[in-house]
């Protein structure tokens, strides 16, 4: 499904902005290659997680590369959004922000393009993260403390019986967000597993308040 659901995405990027593109290569087929870069390239952590490459350079000619110079910035922002989605699916996870970026490579001949994927975590601080609720709506995480709980001064007011007035927060820590539980009643989980003290927050980690479940996305 994974897959499927990838090559659905990149197949209405071209129905749009990516008609403007004068290259010899199609979005889709650097969608395809992308992921086949994920998949070939997982590792497993010591909590058992599937570690995908968040920093991808596509390599093309100068010729390709021109022909995707009006599109580029949004070329790379649906690829990352694809790869985003794509992970979701297969249950892959990232250590860091995911990074498209497209180079040009001499020795490439037109038609002819190269994806490179790495692990990479932020180099400082954080980086760009944001909280995605049950509803869709995103909140974006900063250098602020964001606290979750039932009263109204909360940042995220959550009405469920089952969260505490003042049930947890999100820190940003040195290289990632933390969540902290603040003694509620029911606990604060990330994937199911109930945290005690401080919990290192990974793109795509699910982490739930009560009954209430929520999505951290890197990025």
């Amino acid at each position: 499904m994974g897959l499927q659901s990838l090559e659905q995405r990149l197949e209405r990027m071209v129905d749009g902005v990516f008609r403007r593109s004068r290259g010899s290569i199609r979005p889709i087929e650097l969608g395809r290659r992308l992921v086949r870069e994920m998949d070939n390239n997982r590792s497993v952590d010591v909590k058992g997680r599937r570690l995908v490459p968040n920093d991808f350079t596509v390599l093309l000619s100068a010729t390709d590369h021109l022909g995707f110079a009006e599109i580029e910035d949004a070329l790379t922002t649906e690829l990352a959004e694809a790869a985003k989605e794509y992970a979701r699916e297969e249950g892959y996870h990232f250590i860091g922000p995911v990074q498209v970026r497209l180079t040009v490579d001499n020795d490439l001949k037109k038609g002819r393009f190269g994806i490179v994927g790495q692990l990479k975590q932020a180099a400082t601080g954080p980086g760009l993260a944001s909280v995605v609720m049950p509803s869709g709506e995103r909140v974006s995480l900063g250098e602020q403390v964001i606290t979750i709980g039932r009263l109204p001064e909360c940042t995220i007011t959550i009405e469920d019986s089952n969260i505490s007035r003042r049930h947890a927060e999100i820190r940003p820590g040195t290289t990632s967000y933390v969540v902290v539980d603040l003694g509620s009643t029911n606990g604060t989980m990330v994937n199911g597993v109930r945290i005690s003290g401080e919990h290192r927050l990974t793109d795509a980690d699910i982490v739930s308040f009560g009954s209430t479940h929520v999505r951290f996305e890197t990025g």
